[in-house]
C-alpha cells in the first residue's frame, strides 16, 4: 500500500512539474504581434520619397489622361464626365492609424470608426490639386469608399478639411449595410455620368477583382495590364487591403498564429 502510494506521489509530482513548465514556457514565449510586422511598411509608406513620388506619379498621369480624354470624348447619350476616387490611402492619409499600433500592439479598443470620426486624417501628395483641377474642366468627383455609411458626416467632415470639392451627400457614396464590394455605387454613378478615371489603393476599387484569390488576382492585372496607367490609376499602399485579405482567404477571424503561418507560406524564398 505505501508503495502504491509512493508511485501516484511520484506521478502527481511529474504531473505537476511538467504542467508548470509547459505553463511557464508558454507565458515567457511572446505572443505573435501582427502590428509589429507592419512596422517597415508604415515607416516606408510615411518617410520614403519613393511613396510620395509614386502618388505625385499618379495623379499626374491622372491630369494627362483627363486632359486627352476630355479632348476626345465624344458625349455618350449627353452624360456628363466623371471621376471616381477611393477615399483612403488614395486621397486621405491614415498611416497615422496604423503606426499607433505598431506601437501600442493589439487589444487597445482603438477601431477604425474612432478614427474616422475624428476627422484628421491629411491629404495625401497630390491628390487635393488634381481633384481642384478636376473640378475646373468641369468634370463630376465621386468619392466611393467602403467606410460605413454611418461615417457620412466625419468622412466629409475630413474631406472638406482637406481642401477637396464637390463633397456633397450625393457625390460621397459609402458603404451600406449589407453592401458588399463597391460594384452597385459604380453601376450608380454610370447611370448618369460618363466615368473616365477610376483611383483606388486597392484593385478592389476597380470592377472585376473583389473577392479573387492571390493568384487570380495577379492573373486579373495581367490580363488587364492596357487599363493601368490609361483608366485605371493605382497608388502604392503596403500597410493593408485585400492583396492582404486573399492570403487569408478574406477570413479575417483566423488567429495570429495562422495569419502569420500564411504570411511566410506565400513568400517566395531562394533555393539553394
Amino acid at each position: 500500500m505505501k508503495k502504491k502510494i509512493s508511485m501516484f506521489l511520484s506521478v502527481f509530482i511529474v504531473l505537476s512539474f511538467s504542467s508548470f513548465t509547459v505553463k511557464a514556457e508558454t507565458e515567457s514565449r511572446p505572443s505573435i504581434n501582427l502590428y509589429k510586422q507592419n512596422t517597415m511598411s508604415v515607416l516606408w509608406f510615411q518617410n520614403s520619397a519613393e511613396a510620395k513620388a509614386l502618388y505625385y506619379q499618379s495623379y499626374n498621369i491622372g491630369r494627362m489622361r483627363l486632359d486627352e480624354m476630355l479632348k476626345e470624348r465624344v458625349h455618350a447619350l449627353g452624360l456628363k464626365p466623371a471621376i471616381v476616387l477611393d477615399i483612403d490611402e488614395t486621397i486621405l492619409d491614415n498611416s497615422a492609424y496604423q503606426a499607433w499600433f505598431v506601437l501600442h500592439g493589439q487589444g487597445v479598443p482603438f477601431s477604425w470608426n474612432e478614427w474616422f470620426n475624428r476627422g484628421i486624417a491629411k491629404a495625401l501628395p497630390g491628390a487635393i490639386e488634381f481633384l481642384h483641377y478636376a473640378n475646373a474642366r468641369g468634370v463630376d468627383i465621386f468619392y466611393i469608399s467602403n467606410r460605413n455609411e454611418a461615417q457620412k458626416a466625419p468622412t466629409m467632415k475630413n474631406l472638406i478639411a482637406v481642401g477637396a470639392p464637390q463633397v456633397r451627400i450625393d457625390h460621397v457614396l459609402l458603404q451600406q449595410p449589407g453592401e458588399k464590394g463597391k460594384e452597385m455605387r459604380r453601376v450608380q454613378v454610370s447611370k448618369t455620368h460618363d466615368i473616365l478615371l477610376y483611383f483606388g489603393d486597392n484593385l478592389g476599387d476597380f470592377s472585376g477583382f473583389e473577392g479573387l484569390t492571390v493568384s487570380e488576382r495577379a492573373q486579373e492585372a495581367a490580363k488587364r495590364k492596357d487599363e493601368f496607367g490609361r483608366k485605371l490609376i493605382v497608388f502604392p499602399n503596403p500597410m493593408y487591403g485585400d492583396w492582404e485579405g486573399a492570403i487569408y482567404h478574406y477570413d479575417y477571424r483566423k488567429t495570429n498564429k495562422e495569419k502569420d503561418k500564411l504570411r511566410k507560406e506565400f513568400l517566395e524564398i531562394y533555393k539553394r
